[in-house]
Parts: structure tokens; sequence; C-alpha cells
């Protein structure tokens, strides 16, 4: 009877685990019905403080997307093309009308991009980069919403137990601060952030273009259910 007992609270702790885990799968309905072919990425609003979080951000998107299957306006003509027009603010380039971003680009929809989290911080006993990015994708034929996602990355998720004792782990937090601080890991930690964010092989990523060969594919959050 005992063991019946812990069979089921097993049962019933890998089912609530499972649950929590997995957040529920994106409606692509009009992400589909859309099918947009090209994306033009805008700078992202920087909510940090990290006035080097933009150009990490840009440097990092593109592939992801690109690799999905979609034509990615270059973002270096895209910014230029924003200061040439007297626009270098991100509110002020989100502000601007569907439709003019479709008449200057000609591009089937657009992504917009807020970034949460840049940095590294020390926290007593631990220090991490963390990174967290949330974007939606806006058709730019009719203003409407076909996609939205927030991901995180960090590099404490690889960090290993440390067996030195209290000192031990103050010294690691500490080298691992001044060290990643340094090096700049948050580039590297916004790369692992946009793949996790824009991939078509991450769970709510976008969905294959028709560049990609797996173009009608369901994604992975759709195969989950």
């Amino acid at each position: 009877m005992k063991c019946f007992k812990l069979l089921f609270l097993l049962t019933i702790s890998v089912l609530l685990v499972a649950c929590t885990s997995m957040p529920p799968a994106y409606d692509y309905s009009a992400f589909k019905a859309a099918n947009p072919k090209s994306v033009v990425v805008l700078p992202p609003i920087n909510n940090t403080p990290e006035v080097i979080a933009p150009y990490s951000i840009m440097a990092q998107v593109a592939p992801p997307i690109a690799e999905s299957g979609f034509y990615v306006f270059p973002v270096a003509v895209v910014d230029q093309t924003f200061k040439n027009n007297g626009l270098t603010v991100a509110q002020d380039i989100h502000a601007v009308e569907f439709k003019k971003l479709s008449e200057i680009f000609g591009a089937d929809a657009a992504l917009y991009i807020n970034i949460e989290e840049y940095g590294t911080s020390y926290v007593v006993i631990s220090s991490e980069t963390r990174v967290t990015v949330a974007a939606s994708l806006v058709d730019l034929s009719s203003g409407n919403l076909l996609w939205k996602s927030t991901a995180t990355a960090s590099s404490a998720e690889n960090q290993n137990a440390n067996s030195g004792g209290l000192i031990g782990i103050l010294v690691q937090a500490a080298v691992s601060q001044i060290f990643e601080t340094i090096t700049d890991r948050g580039f590297d930690i916004a790369a692992i952030t946009s793949s996790r964010l824009l991939s078509a092989e991450s769970y709510n990523g976008l969905l294959y273009g028709p560049r990609s060969p797996k173009f009608g594919h369901p994604v992975p959050s759709e195969k989950a259910n």
C-alpha cells in the first residue's frame, strides 16, 4: 500500500513538473494566414542601463530568422535608412505607422524588440550574465499581430556546484563577475537568447519560412500538442 502511494505521488509530481515547465503552445493561425516571406527588424527598445545592449542584440537576431527560412533586411541598411529620415530613437521608430514601414522597405512583416534584461550582476554568493528579450512580429499589410514571445538565457545555467565551501563560492562568484564583465559575456548570452526566441526549432519560436526546406512542417510546440 505504501509503495502504491509513493508511486502515485511520484506520478503526480512528474505531471506537475511537466505542466509547469512547458508553456501553452502559441496559436499560429494569424501567422499562417499572412504567410510572410520577408522581415525587417526594427532597432530594439532598451529597457536596461546597458548602452551596448541594442547593438549586441541587433548583431544576433538576423541569423535565427534567416535560418528559419525568411529573408531578413540587412540591419545596418535598415538602421541607416531610419537615420537618413531623422529617426535615431528606437521608441520613435516603433511608433512609425506600419503602412509607412511597408512603403519604405516593402517587407511583409516587421519585428519589434524590447530588451528587458542585459548584463552581469553579483548577488552575495552568485554571479550571472542574463539577457531577456521580448519580440512581436507584425504584418505590414494589415497591422495585425502575427506572433510574440519572450526568451531568457543566463550564464548560470551551466555553472557547476562549487565544492570549496562558502569562501570558494564567494571567490568563484567574484571571479565570474569580473571575467564576464571584462569579456562582455552578454554578447554570447544574447546569441543564445536570440536563438531561443526566434528560431523555428525552438518551442514557440517562429514558423518555418518559405526559404526553409521544412516550410509547412509543424514546429516543436505544434508537435507537442
